[in-house]
């Protein structure tokens, strides 16, 4: 299984019915896929639809409806179309359950940094700021090393993307928390020791007595 599906399928567990849940570009969009039929939740793009559904096959795509990062779209039946500033709304109103978003880098507090690299041209933070701080759950989606460097750190050397501490990172390789402002893990994905996880993570990780190996 390659790092993208286990961090989806991971993540995909965390959801709850009824939830209304936002995901952002990358990494997240694939959680989506690994929903269960029978779970109800509402996927939110915040361009303005909520009820997003599946990838439109090739030759049914509409230019008018795509995600926040300009990729087609469909919507489901009964979903709901407004503009940006309803969206928007929702979002710093507290609204949204849960958004997933990728990263750049994670620190050991819990920070989130995934809007910029210095000295490379970014289009701006989009919504990443509001969502961290609006949402009322923030879970973080990546790999978790880039180019043999860990992208779990001590403290973030990128601009953060907010003050909020994120509440759950999930990688390639583990599940990390941040009680009380402490990473701490969680999980370990299926086949990896605690060790072998602890080898590619710069910041310093609580260990409880027990790690079990993610459910996917």
């Amino acid at each position: 299984m390659d790092a993208q599906t286990i961090i989806a399928r991971r993540v995909a567990r965390e959801l709850r019915p009824g939830n209304l849940i936002n995901l952002g570009i990358g990494i997240p969009t694939l959680v989506a896929n690994y929903v269960p039929a029978e779970l109800k939740v509402f996927f939110q793009s915040e361009n303005g639809l909520i009820g997003t559904g599946p990838i439109p096959e090739q030759g049914m795509t509409h230019p008018l409806l795509t995600d926040a990062g300009g990729k087609p779209i469909s919507a489901l039946p009964g979903a709901a179309i407004f503009d940006s500033a309803m969206s928007f709304g929702l979002i710093r109103g507290g609204h949204v359950d849960i958004t997933v978003l990728g990263g750049l880098q994670v620190d050991a507090a819990g920070h989130l940094a995934n809007w910029m690299i210095p000295g490379k041209m970014v289009p701006g933070m989009g919504g990443a700021m509001d969502l961290v701080g609006g949402a009322k759950r923030v879970i973080v989606a990546m790999q978790h090393a880039a180019k043999g460097k860990s992208k779990i750190v001590a403290r973030c050397n990128l601009p953060l993307t907010s003050a909020r501490a994120v509440d759950l990172v999930v990688t390639d390789l583990a599940v990390i928390a941040f009680p009380g402002g402490n990473a701490t893990l969680l999980e370990t994905a299926p086949g990896l020791t605690v060790a072998e996880v602890l080898a590619v993570t710069d910041a310093e990780l609580t260990i409880p007595d027990a790690v079990p190996e993610m459910i996917l």
